[in-house]
């Protein structure tokens, strides 16, 4: 599995209630989206940055949604170009469902 963390600079900052109005705007996008298992919205606590923290099956299926139209249309919304940061995830603890999830 692969964390993307993806972040980019807001033109003004946001409160954490006008970030959740446009985050919920974009939530359909990603609701099964082959390869992607979790997505978090996250906002800096002085609303300055915003971004995504990504949980996917392998960077492959990341890097097919992360193109130059996605990196456009993050541009044309939010007006900063994202930087994304891969991060290998071979074990994940999911409280939720009680489950120890790993890499095959």
């Amino acid at each position: 599995m692969i964390t993307a963390f993806v972040q980019f600079k807001l033109p003004a900052p946001i409160t954490r209630d006008q970030a959740r109005e446009v985050f919920l705007s974009t939530a359909p996008k990603y609701k099964d989206l082959p390869g992607l298992i979790r997505k978090y919205y996250v906002l800096s606590e002085d609303g300055g940055t915003a971004g995504g923290i990504y949980l996917w099956e392998s960077r492959a299926a990341a890097e097919r949604v992360y193109t130059e139209e996605w990196k456009a249309f993050v541009r044309g919304k939010y007006g900063s170009d994202p930087q994304i940061t891969f991060l290998h995830s071979p074990v994940v603890v999911d409280n939720l469902s009680g489950e120890t999830i790993a890499d095959d």
